[in-house]
């Protein structure tokens, strides 16, 4: 493991439209880091972003981003299809690793960085800005603490309106204030080879990270619908989970939605008390089965989606300064869920996630 340093050097893996909107940002707002190396598959793009975010390095050949002499960590903001890869590789060379959602495509994969990443001591933490505002601090505490006793159940709605992103109509992203210095590439989320699928690897990749973030608890099983909409993309998830203690999740979302509306709305259903949160409006109330229900001051519009959480939190977890608040092992729940609703949905049945250490052609 690389030793640490009171200033973090980072590089930054796929320098492109979520990278140069949150990840670089924090970077260089962060007291503690300084960005050495950027990498993008264009030589032009990767001197431009360098120059313009004033990186040291520029690269279109990750490895070679990695091997620097002096790097301590790497941020991976690439394309999902090659998030395994690059992780593996920076792991294997002792660089501690903040990755995009999706971890991975499989949770074979997603496993592997975490076995490699707890075997060197490594930080490995999974890109999810909504583990970071008060509310979900606060409610990870309540349901920890066993304030709403045993969780039985789980009702999530998720929406946010990029089917057009995702079929692929057009590339422009849909949150994000101000002009995106690069927008996302063609092919980015609407080639299934490049993005794993649509709302299920884009969006519910979020919702899955989020049940174990707040819980602490591993899915055990999950039963699945997709509707792709006339799109080789679903657009439409139903997933039904079975947590390892047999708590009821259900997990609706769709990117089909007026851009004027945004739903997440989270229900957890203690035996003592109900939780309810709506994270695109920043509210949250705790309504205990006994007693005064808790109103908690709703959180205000630069809060609610904290995009440079992530990369603070990686920062400070790297050099001891913070606990990592989005482990890895958060991302591999994810892909669990991920994988086996994809299973579910193609097998039509339900899916132990005990069954995905069988390859992904295995059918009955």
């Amino acid at each position: 493991m690389a030793e640490r340093r009171e200033v973090l050097n980072i590089g930054v893996i796929g320098a492109g439209w979520w990278a140069t909107y949150s990840h670089l940002p924090g970077i260089l707002d962060h007291p503690a880091a300084r960005l050495v190396a950027v990498h993008s598959r264009d030589q032009d793009k990767a001197d431009k972003i360098a120059r313009d975010f004033k990186a040291t390095h520029a690269f279109t050949d990750y490895r070679e981003l990695v091997h620097l002499e002096d790097l301590d960590a790497v941020v991976i903001s690439s394309t999902p299809n090659v998030h395994y890869e690059q992780a593996i590789y920076a792991l294997e060379h002792d660089k501690d690793v903040l990755v995009e959602k999706p971890m991975t495509f499989t949770a074979r994969e997603a496993r592997e960085l975490c076995e490699l990443a707890a075997d060197r001591k490594l930080e490995l933490l999974i890109s999810c800005p909504w583990h970071y505002t008060t509310h979900a601090l606060e409610a990870r505490r309540l349901v920890c603490s066993g304030q709403l006793g045993e969780i039985r159940m789980i009702s999530i709605l998720m929406t946010n309106p990029i089917d057009k992103l995702l079929k692929g109509i057009n590339t422009k992203p849909t949150h994000g204030e101000g002009q995106a210095y690069i927008e996302p590439k063609a092919g980015s989320y609407n080639d299934p080879a490049i993005a794993g699928g649509g709302q299920i690897f884009c969006q519910v990749s979020h919702a899955a990270a989020y049940i174990s973030f707040l819980t602490g608890l591993q899915p055990a099983e999950v039963f699945a619908r997709f509707d792709y909409a006339g799109s080789v993309n679903d657009i439409y998830d139903a997933l039904t989970i079975t947590l390892e203690n047999g708590a009821l999740v259900s997990i609706a979302s769709t990117a089909a939605t007026p851009l004027s509306e945004r739903n997440y709305e989270v229900r957890v259903f203690g035996t003592e008390a109900i939780l309810q949160m709506e994270l695109w409006k920043g509210n949250m109330t705790l309504i205990p089965f006994e007693g005064e229900r808790t109103l908690y001051p709703d959180l205000p519009s630069g809060e609610i989606y904290p995009d440079r959480g992530p990369v603070t939190n990686f920062i400070d977890a790297c050099l001891g300064l913070a606990p990592n608040g989005s482990e890895g092992t958060i991302g591999l729940a994810s892909m669990e869920v991920i994988e086996a609703a994809c299973r579910s949905n193609r097998l039509n049945r339900p899916v132990p996630v005990s069954e995905l250490t069988y390859p992904p052609e295995y059918d009955l």
